[in-house]
């Protein structure tokens, strides 16, 4: 654990916590008001989903901490990170706390802004753009559109401690949506099962897509019930978003010009 009572760390205090969302990957993605707060950085404490382009960006002076979390494997438990930016705070540092993503998503960001809030150190709160806006923009797919979609969802596939997910199944498989699961990629085989049981149709166009932003990012499309196999076939890993509802089928028109724009292929499959 890091000495916050050191010499060198102290500074004036009250010292002051920006939790910051790091976007989905590709640092040109990070709000100016983040990249302002990079460039000032005293001392930042960092996720597994921070991009090393986005690393770049932090003040040369800047001390960084890793503090990633990947599945069963965390450098530091949620709860030892709480207490680290109360201690560093305490002790006069101005702390930046970059998440991948938008903290506030998916990110535990309001668990770290409670625990702030509770030992009154004073936050500010710099939005992130989300992984599931990301890669939807890099692949032609529209969250949401009048003639297919209304309503957007956002949920996490991640397994509890007992080995399950536990869903709203019956909200998730309502017709006209986009379904947006994060971490879901251990869990595919209940994700597409329990959603065919709840009645969507084994034939809703469904899209798994890797690194959303990064140079290597991939996108698979096809159907619900092919979720699984489609990440068997494509050895997928994580980070990869689920996208479901019929807003995937628009990626066959806007993706080849979307290509021809930016002047390079984003890498694409489907399932045959």
């Amino acid at each position: 654990m890091l000495d916050v009572t050191s010499p060198h760390l102290l500074g004036p205090v009250p010292a002051h916590v920006t939790l910051v969302g790091a976007g989905p990957g590709d640092p040109e993605l990070l709000t100016v008001k983040a990249v302002k707060a990079l460039a000032n950085a005293q001392t930042v404490l960092y996720d597994n989903l921070v991009s090393p382009g986005v690393l770049e960006l932090c003040a040369a002076q800047a001390e960084k901490i890793y503090v990633g979390k990947q599945a069963s494997r965390h450098a530091l438990p949620q709860e030892e990170i709480c207490q680290l930016l109360v201690q560093l705070a305490q002790a006069g540092r101005s702390v930046l706390r970059l998440k991948g993503g938008d903290g506030y998503i998916f990110g535990r960001g309001g668990e770290e802004a409670q625990a702030l809030a509770e030992a009154g150190i004073p936050f500010t709160v710099i939005p992130g753009l989300t992984a599931a806006q990301g890669a939807a923009a890099n692949h032609g797919i529209p969250l949401t559109h009048r003639d297919h979609a209304r309503v957007l969802i956002f949920a996490t596939g991640h397994l509890k401690q007992d080995r399950s997910v536990d869903l709203d199944w019956d909200v998730l498989s309502r017709p006209q949506q986009t379904v947006v699961i994060y971490m879901g990629l251990g869990t595919l085989p209940v994700i597409s099962a329990q959603l065919v049981a709840h009645g969507l149709p084994a034939s809703t166009p469904a899209a798994l897509i890797e690194k959303a932003t990064a140079p290597d990012e991939r996108c698979i499309t096809g159907t619900l019930g092919e979720l699984p196999s489609m990440a068997q076939a494509h050895h997928l890993k994580s980070p990869t978003l689920i996208v479901i509802g019929e807003v995937v089928k628009l990626r066959e028109q806007l993706h080849p010009r979307l290509e021809e724009i930016h002047g390079y292929p984003i890498p694409s499959l489907r399932m045959k």
